[in-house]
């Protein structure tokens, strides 16, 4: 066998010529295969010699199946002989074959590139020291509130805060539409469950009255043609019931679990809190140092490992818009993008997804990190263990690809921490709120009302 490669800077490209010492193993190989499926006189199946079996086989499947195993033998042994490992299924072309006598075969594939890593123990992003705050307790506990109020019909006007049933039925251009029509909804006012404007617009009315609602959706709405458009709610108010809410005290305490005091839920709450924005905190830590050491090292993305992670983010889009109702046609028409525009931001994100994988694999590397097979099978084991009652879900934490990807998912765990303790002590500590991505309830929008019918 006789090889030549070129290698490019994310991929690599053999031509590779066999001979008949080369192809004759594999000739071999294909009769004892083909032999399996024949019926020779005298012979049970797949025990007559390879010269008898010859004479009765299609010459023409022969040479087939001849090539296909002499490519699957080849194929390996280059990539190991050239020290270079594929990241996609390599592609073979057959350049000339010549049954018996010779094959000449172009072999491509991508491949890991080459990485020059930045001074991963030199990064300079701060660490945030997130503090959880009074108001942060207070909302906690307001909500344990709310899970125990209880309401009670009230005749009077609805008030902000009430929970009321209502039929409604959303009309664009005086056409029902989709999605926007229920009878008997229980609803709270204040929630925020349904568009700006709509809970407001019930305020003030009591039961029995029947009045529309003109209301614009929000631009940003996932359904193209309600995004932006301006709708009529023709609502039926059918009860109100006042929320009261319990006193948060001792008995609060006592309700919401093993707690005597009010005192001890607040500690309780607190300390739940910090550790969930501890939590936070590392993990925007870690993102932070990965996307520093992204940036300060070297690297390039091979197409197939983008095309495969853009595939990904698609299927995962689609699957978001779809537990909404929506289509990922409809998000482009709300977002005045074609396809193809939208297809070449996702592919900057992938790029810098696949750069980062292949960043975290080399200071992996670096740092000789590893996970040994036994802490694996412990893995999966706990896993089977959760899953116990999911069928498939066990048989598939069997699967080799499986295990392989619960491997890779512990070593990058693994190499991540080993990064956050490298520059955790040189780190500047910065003193943030506990929740610094919370945003601040938008201010309220009232739609029009025209009442139509009073009770």
């Amino acid at each position: 066998m006789k090889s030549t490669k070129n290698v490019l800077s994310t991929s690599v490209e053999f031509t590779v010529e066999l001979n008949s010492d080369d192809l004759e193993p594999a000739r071999l190989k294909a009769l004892e295969r083909l032999a399996r499926d024949i019926k020779i006189p005298g012979f049970r199946n797949g025990k007559a010699p390879a010269n008898v079996v010859e004479q009765h086989v299609n010459p023409n499947d022969l040479a087939t199946t001849t090539l296909d195993l002499a490519v699957r033998r080849v194929i390996p042994k280059i990539f190991n002989d050239a020290k270079v490992t594929p990241v996609s299924i390599p592609h073979v072309d057959i350049i000339k074959y010549v049954p018996g006598d010779m094959a000449e075969l172009k072999i491509t594939a991508d491949i890991m590139p080459e990485v020059k890593l930045g001074k991963y123990d030199k990064l300079k992003a701060p660490r945030e020291e997130r503090v959880v705050s009074d108001e942060d307790v207070e909302d906690v506990l307001n909500r344990i509130a709310d899970s125990y109020a209880e309401p009670s019909v009230v005749k009077r006007a609805a008030k902000d805060g009430d929970e009321v049933i209502i039929d409604f039925v959303g009309k664009k251009d005086g056409e029902a539409f989709d999605g926007g029509s229920a009878k008997d909804h229980h609803l709270r006012l204040g929630s925020g469950a349904f568009i700006p404007g709509f809970e407001d617009g019930i305020i003030g009315h009591e039961v029995g009255d029947k009045f529309d609602l003109n209301i614009t959706f929000p631009k940003e709405y996932a359904v193209a043609d309600l995004a932006g458009q301006p709708v009529v709610f023709e609502v039926l108010l059918k009860q109100v019931s006042e929320v009261k809410k319990p006193k948060i005290d001792d008995e609060l305490a006592k309700k919401s679990g093993a707690f005597a005091t009010l005192k001890e839920l607040r500690e309780d709450i607190k300390k739940n809190l910090q550790a969930q924005a501890d939590r936070d905190a590392d993990e925007k830590y870690k993102d932070d140092l990965l996307a520093e050491l992204v940036d300060d090292s070297k690297t390039e993305a091979p197409k197939s490992l983008i095309d495969e992670q853009v595939e990904h983010i698609k299927e995962d889009m689609e699957r978001n818009l779809k537990t909404r109702g929506a289509t990922l046609e409809d998000y482009l028409k709300t977002n005045k993008q074609t396809e193809a525009e939208w297809l070449q931001e996702v592919r900057q994100v992938a790029e810098r997804r696949v750069i980062s994988s292949i960043i975290i694999q080399k200071l992996a590397e670096e740092l000789k990190i590893d996970v040994s097979q036994e802490e694996v099978e412990k893995q999966a084991a706990e896993m089977r263990a959760v899953y116990r009652n999911d069928e498939n879900a066990v048989k598939q934490l069997s699967d080799p690809r499986v295990i392989s990807s619960i491997h890779n998912r512990m070593r990058v765990n693994r190499t991540m921490d080993a990064l956050v303790e490298l520059n955790r002590e040189h780190a500047k500590v910065v003193k943030c709120p506990a929740f610094p991505n919370d945003k601040p309830k938008a201010a309220k929008k009232t739609a029009k009302k025209t009442t139509k019918k009073s009770k």
